[in-house]
C-alpha cells in the first residue's frame, strides 16, 4: 500500500462516513442512483485518466494527433446527452434509456481492453531499418533505438537532430544523425485494433448520450415538491460521482501503468457493469419513477414486425455508427458544431428580437455572457485530460520510491479529491453570505472561476525556476494547480446553469440548456486545438526534448492562463453592470438551503433538470 492510497482512505473515510449516514434519511431509490452512478465514473474517469496514454504510447500517435482525436471525442461526449434526453422525455423514458446506454457503455470500456499489439517507431537511415525498443507506461515509458542486438539511449540534439549514447564507431550509422539525415515513421500499427479503438469510443459516446441525460433527473423525481431533502439529495447524489472519479484515477492508473492497457481498461468496463447491474436490480426502489411517458406507443409497429422502441435503440446503434467515422475524420466535428450553433443561437437571437421585453432580452443577453466565460473556463480546466496529463509523466517529479509512490495516472485523482473535501465549505460559505446579503452576484462568481483556472496555469509557469536536472517540476506545483481549478470549479458550477435557468423564459429553457451544452463542446473542442500547441516531438511514445517539452508546455499555460485571468478580471469589472441585466432573478433566496455542488461532469444533465440544482 502506497501514500496514494493511503490518503485517498483517509479522504474516502472522513468524507463518506457522514454521507452514508445522511443516506438513511432519504428515499430508498438513491441508494440505487448513488452506488449506480458511482460506478460510472469510476468507469468514465479510470478511461479517462489512461486514454491519452493509451494513444501516444501504445498506437504512438504524435502529440497533436492524440490531442485533436480527444478533443473531437470528448466534444461528442458532451453534445450526445442532448440528443439522449429529447429520445427519454418523448419517448423512452428516463429508465430505459440509462439501461441501454449502460450496456452501449459496458461493451465499449470492455472493448477499450481488447489492447491487440503495440505499434512500433522505426528510424530509416540509408534504406536501412532500425527499430525502437520501448517498454513501460504512462510516466515509465523508456524508448531505444535498436542496433544489431544491442538497444540505445538516444536525444535531442541542439541542431535538432538525434543523438545515440554509447553506440561504437564500427555501428552501421553514426552517433549524432542530423536533421533530415533520417526518417521516421510507425510502422505496424495495428489497424484492426485502432478501428477496434474507434468503435470503443464511439459505443462509449452514444452510452453517455442516453445514460448521462436522465440518471440525474430521477434523483430530483423521487422527492415531492417541496421536500426540504431534495437539494441534499442532490449532494449526495454528486459526491458519489465525486468518489467514483477520485478512486477510478487512483486504481486504473495504478493498473493500467503496472499491469497494462488492457487491465486499466478494464477495470472501467467492470466498473460500468457493476453500476448498471446496480441499476437494473434497483428498479424496485425507484418507486415506478423513469417510465416511459406513453408506455402503449412503444409498442407501435414502425416497419415490420420492428416496434418503436427497437427502432429507437436501433437508431442509438447507427449513431455509433455515424460517431466512429467522425471520431476518424475530426474536421468534420469542428464543422458540425458550428453549424449548430449558428442555428440554435440564430433561434435565441431571432426569439429575443421579436418576442422578448425588455426585461427578458436582458437577462438573456446577462445569460449568454456567462456561456461565453464557461467556454473560457472549460476549455482551460478540460486540459487535466490532454497537456496537463502528459505534462504530469514528462515534466512532473513524481514520487517512486518505497511507500512513497505515484504515477503520472494517479494525479487525476486531485480534482475530484479536492472536490470531495471543500465542496462542504463552498456548500456553507455561500448561504452563509446569503443570509448577510453579500453573496457575490452570478458575474462576480463567473469572475473568480476564470481567474483561479488561469492562475492554476501560471503556478506551473512560475515552477520553471525549479525544475531539475531531468527538467521536471516538484509536484506540489502540479498539486495547487489543480487545487486552484478546483476551487475555480466551485466557484462556476453551482451557478452556471442553475442562473441559465433563472434568466432564460419559461419558453426558452430547454434551448437555453441546449445552448450550455453547445458552449461546453465547444470547450472541449478548443480545448483540444489548444493542447495540440503544448505538445511535443516523441520516439517510440517517449519525448524527445525534455527541455523543449517544458519550455513549450509552460509557454501554452502562460499564454491560456494570461487569458483566462484576463477575461476574469473583465468579468469582475462589469459585474456590476451585468447584475442590472438580471432584473433581480439572479438573487439568492436565503430561505433555501443551497443548490449542491457540480463535479466537474458537464454531461450529467438533462432538459428536464431545470429547476437549477446544479
Amino acid at each position: 500500500m502506497n501514500i496514494v492510497l493511503v490518503a485517498g482512505l483517509l479522504i474516502t473515510i472522513l468524507t463518506a462516513i457522514p454521507v452514508l449516514l445522511q443516506l438513511r434519511g432519504h428515499p430508498r431509490g438513491l441508494f440505487v442512483l448513488f452506488f449506480a452512478e458511482m460506478w460510472e465514473r469510476f468507469s468514465y474517469y479510470g478511461m479517462r485518466a489512461l486514454l491519452i496514454y493509451y494513444l501516444t504510447q501504445h498506437f504512438l500517435f504524435e502529440d497533436k494527433a492524440a490531442a485533436s482525436e480527444y478533443g473531437a471525442y470528448t466534444t461528442l461526449i458532451y453534445l450526445m446527452p442532448i440528443v439522449g434526453g429529447v429520445l427519454a422525455d418523448q419517448y423512452l423514458g428516463t429508465r430505459k434509456a440509462i439501461v441501454f446506454g449502460g450496456l452501449l457503455l459496458t461493451i465499449g470500456q470492455l472493448g477499450l481492453a481488447i489492447q491487440g499489439p503495440a505499434a512500433q517507431q522505426v528510424l530509416t537511415y540509408h534504406g536501412h531499418d532500425y527499430v525502437f525498443e520501448a517498454s513501460g507506461r504512462g510516466d515509465a515509458r523508456h524508448a531505444a533505438l535498436k542496433v544489431g542486438n544491442t538497444a540505445y539511449d538516444f536525444a535531442s540534439t541542439p541542431a535538432g537532430g538525434l543523438a545515440l549514447k554509447g553506440l561504437p564507431a564500427t555501428a552501421p550509422l553514426p552517433s549524432v544523425l542530423p536533421k533530415g539525415g533520417y526518417a521516421l515513421s510507425v510502422q505496424k500499427r495495428p489497424e484492426l485494433f485502432a478501428d477496434i479503438l474507434y468503435l470503443a469510443l464511439s459505443l462509449i459516446i452514444m452510452g453517455v448520450g442516453y445514460l448521462k441525460a436522465n440518471i440525474t433527473s430521477i434523483v430530483g423525481q423521487l422527492y415531492p415538491a417541496h421536500d426540504p431533502r431534495r437539494d441534499a439529495g442532490f449532494t449526495l447524489y454528486y459526491y458519489g460521482m465525486n468518489l467514483g472519479a477520485f478512486w477510478a484515477a487512483i486504481i486504473c492508473g495504478a493498473v493500467g501503468q503496472s499491469v497494462g492497457w488492457w487491465a486499466g481498461f478494464g477495470l472501467g468496463g467492470l466498473g460500468m457493469a457493476a453500476g448498471l447491474v446496480v441499476f437494473v436490480l434497483g428498479k424496485p426502489l425507484l418507486q415506478g419513477h423513469g417510465e416511459p411517458p406513453v408506455p402503449g406507443r412503444l409498442q407501435r409497429r414502425v416497419a415490420g414486425p420492428l416496434k418503436l422502441e427497437g427502432a429507437l435503440y436501433l437508431a442509438g446503434l447507427v449513431g455509433v455508427a455515424v460517431v466512429f467515422v467522425l471520431l476518424q475524420h475530426n474536421a468534420v466535428v469542428g464543422y458540425l458544431l458550428a453549424a449548430g450553433s449558428v442555428a440554435i443561437l440564430g433561434y435565441v437571437g431571432w426569439w429575443m428580437a421579436r418576442r422578448c421585453s425588455k426585461v427578458e432580452r436582458d437577462r438573456l443577453s446577462l445569460a449568454l455572457a456567462l456561456v461565453c466565460g464557461s467556454v473560457v473556463f472549460w476549455t482551460l480546466f478540460e486540459q487535466a485530460g490532454s497537456s496537463l496529463s502528459l505534462f504530469a509523466a514528462r515534466n512532473t517529479q513524481l514520487p517512486s520510491h518505497g511507500f512513497v509512490t505515484m504515477n503520472a495516472a494517479q494525479t487525476q485523482s486531485f480534482n475530484p479529491g479536492f472536490i470531495l473535501m471543500f465542496a462542504p465549505v463552498f456548500a456553507a460559505v455561500w448561504p452563509w453570505l446569503a443570509r448577510r446579503a453579500r453573496d457575490p452576484n452570478p458575474a462576480i462568481k463567473f469572475g473568480l472561476a476564470l481567474v483561479q483556472v488561469g492562475a492554476g496555469f501560471l503556478v506551473l509557469a512560475l515552477g520553471a525556476g525549479f525544475a531539475d536536472a531531468n527538467y521536471r517540476l516538484p509536484l506540489i506545483f502540479l498539486a495547487v494547480a489543480y487545487l486552484l481549478h478546483t476551487t475555480g470549479e466551485l466557484c462556476l458550477s453551482p451557478v452556471g446553469l442553475s442562473q441559465i435557468t433563472k434568466l432564460a423564459p419559461a419558453l426558452l429553457v430547454s434551448t437555453l440548456m441546449a445552448v450550455w451544452y453547445l458552449s461546453i463542446s465547444w470547450a472541449e473542442w478548443i480545448g483540444g486545438f489548444i493542447a495540440q500547441f503544448a505538445g511535443s516531438a516523441t520516439v517510440g511514445g517517449q519525448v524527445l526534448d525534455p527541455k523543449a517539452a517544458l519550455t513549450t508546455s509552460l509557454h501554452v499555460f502562460s499564454v491560456i492562463g494570461w487569458i483566462a485571468v484576463a477575461a476574469g478580471a473583465v468579468f469582475l469589472a462589469l459585474s456590476p453592470f451585468l447584475r442590472r441585466w438580471a432584473h433581480g432573478a439572479t438573487e439568492a433566496d436565503v430561505h433555501e438551503p443551497n443548490a449542491p455542488v457540480f463535479d466537474g461532469d458537464r454531461s450529467g444533465l438533462s432538459p428536464a433538470t431545470l429547476r437549477g440544482d446544479v
